[in-house]
């Protein structure tokens, strides 16, 4: 059932949660942890401040933290100030992040001491106000901290409409470029309302355990809307590690532990090696690629926890379909379509439904789907038509009406949940004065999922060194998104008009190591 009272402006509930929950931890990471009347008067400072100082409603607020209660805070921030929070993998590399801070024209960086300095380069060229987070001053940069203690001279706005953009969150294109995926309060909190809050039951009685990466809208929505929204508490991992997760499962009083398929895995590895005891867990769930049914079942003896499966991307602010604990739930399936959001399954190529048990590609309508993508008119109006948002991928419906994810029309290679397009690995290796043509395919893999395997062709065949262009790779991609493995080739198979027949080159994959 919908949870309507959850889907209301991110500053009301942030007050009225305050006035509720008082000190009741709110988030927390090892370093801090804010309760919810702190949150609600730290965000009111910040939002304050940065309107006493021009900021303009709409400006953009480039998120550049390590996994962190931080970024918890700053997305929250940004809705009471009336800017558009884009949250950014700290990780990615440097040339990514100078990418997405120019393509969103970011006022205001909010970052850390570690990304400080690179921060203020990117300030330097785009002219934004750059905010670091914890104890002590930095050159060229604001103390968030000394806007959190103190009173603005003027109140935070609070009046971003539910229908506003909130938040940009890029995910790659087929192009290779990443795109601003826009997404509003009421997108977001609809999936709060629909699914977190009813379905997984997440409730003021529930202590969260976050190994997500909070840049991800999964993230995003379950583990800082969902959280906050339900009352909830929090603690944030910088990383994930399984070891780790054991540890505080195990110690401390946890109920609901949110993944994707990779870290279940490691997780299952991990237990194999030490007495699992798994506390107060009542919850599992895992979303952002396909859980194998092998895995779900093994966690589930393991463990001794449900562990349930959802499907959704960022585009349609996180999940479409999600299974529940109780009732007929379908394992390899992806579940049933939450409250108020359509699925059809379309043949590609005619645009008609396809019957019940057919494969065909996952259309989506309702209140969760994107406003859009940044500055990108035409790629907005390929994937948005007539209130459908065309996913790209395929899935088959079985009399019930669960959801089960076959394979994707779009080339996307998701290793250990993180979204790889093959078009931005291969720009990056055609840069070398060492490729002539270049192609990447995925390769499966028992752990991560799927892996980059590049083909190339070298400019001087035989001479290829490999190790050199892995490292070029590197300096340009995440390390995600490196390729596993390189092999060399005479020729790239492609059709007459110029396109990559990767099906060619799937069959010539190296087997796995």
């Amino acid at each position: 059932m919908l949870k309507v009272e959850l889907i209301r402006p991110v500053p009301q509930l942030l007050v009225e949660q305050a006035e509720r929950w008082g000190d009741k931890i709110a988030f927390s990471d090892d370093r801090r942890s804010v309760g919810y009347r702190e949150l609600a008067e730290r965000t009111r400072r910040v939002a304050g401040h940065l309107a006493a100082a021009g900021v303009a409603s709409g400006d953009r607020v480039l998120i550049y933290l390590d996994n962190s209660t931080d970024i918890a805070e700053a997305y929250l921030m940004t809705t009471r100030a009336s800017l558009v929070g884009v949250c950014v993998n700290a990780d990615a590399a440097p040339a990514e992040i100078e990418y997405m801070f120019a393509d969103s024209g970011a006022s205001v960086i909010v970052t850390d001491r570690a990304h400080a300095a690179h921060a203020r380069q990117l300030a330097g060229v785009g002219g934004a106000v750059v905010l670091v987070v914890g104890s002590g001053r930095i050159d060229g940069a604001q103390s968030y901290e000394e806007l959190a203690g103190t009173e603005p001279d003027r109140p935070p706005r609070d009046d971003l409409g539910l229908d506003e953009v909130a938040w940009m969150l890029y995910t790659s294109g087929t192009t290779g470029r990443p795109k601003g995926v826009l997404l509003t309060q009421r997108s977001c909190l609809w999936v709060v309302a629909a699914c977190w809050a009813p379905i997984a039951g997440l409730s003021e009685e529930d202590r969260v355990l976050c190994p997500l990466p909070l840049f991800h809208s999964y993230a995003l929505v379950l583990c800082v809307l969902g959280v906050f929204a339900t009352g909830a508490s929090e603690h944030i991992m910088t990383k994930f590690s399984p070891r780790r997760v054991l540890e505080l499962v195990a110690a401390e009083n946890f109920t609901i532990l949110p993944g994707v398929p990779t870290m279940f895995q490691y997780l299952v590895h991990s237990a194999r090696e030490r007495t699992v005891r798994s506390g107060g867990l009542r919850l599992c769930v895992s979303a952002g690629a396909i859980l194998p049914v092998a895995l779900n079942s093994e966690f589930e003896q393991v463990f001794g926890v449900p562990l349930i499966e959802g499907y959704g991307i960022t585009e349609t602010s996180t999940m479409v379909t999600m299974n529940t604990v109780e009732g007929g739930r379908v394992l390899g399936s992806c579940g049933l379509p939450m409250p108020g959001v359509g699925v059809r399954l379309v043949d590609p190529a005619t645009g008609d439904d396809v019957a019940v048990g057919e494969e065909g590609e996952v259309w989506v309508s309702g209140p969760n789907v994107m406003r859009g993508y940044h500055n990108r008119v035409e790629a907005t109006a390929e994937v948005l038509r007539h209130g459908w948002y065309r996913t790209g991928d395929l899935g088959r419906r079985d009399p019930n009406g669960f959801l089960t994810i076959s394979g994707r029309t779009k080339e996307l290679i998701i290793r250990g949940g993180e979204n790889i397009y093959p078009a931005e690995v291969e720009a990056v290796l055609l840069k070398s004065p060492q490729v002539r043509d270049a192609a990447v395919v995925a390769r499966d893999h028992a752990d991560l999922g799927e892996v980059p395997v590049a083909f190339v062709v070298a400019e001087n065949p035989g001479t290829l060194d490999v190790e050199a262009l892995l490292r070029e790779c590197a300096r340009e991609l995440s390390g995600f998104k490196v390729p596993a493995e390189i092999v060399e080739v005479e020729a790239i198979p492609r059709t007459a008009s110029g396109k990559i027949m990767r099906f060619l080159l799937r069959e010539q994959l190296p087997a796995s190591t």
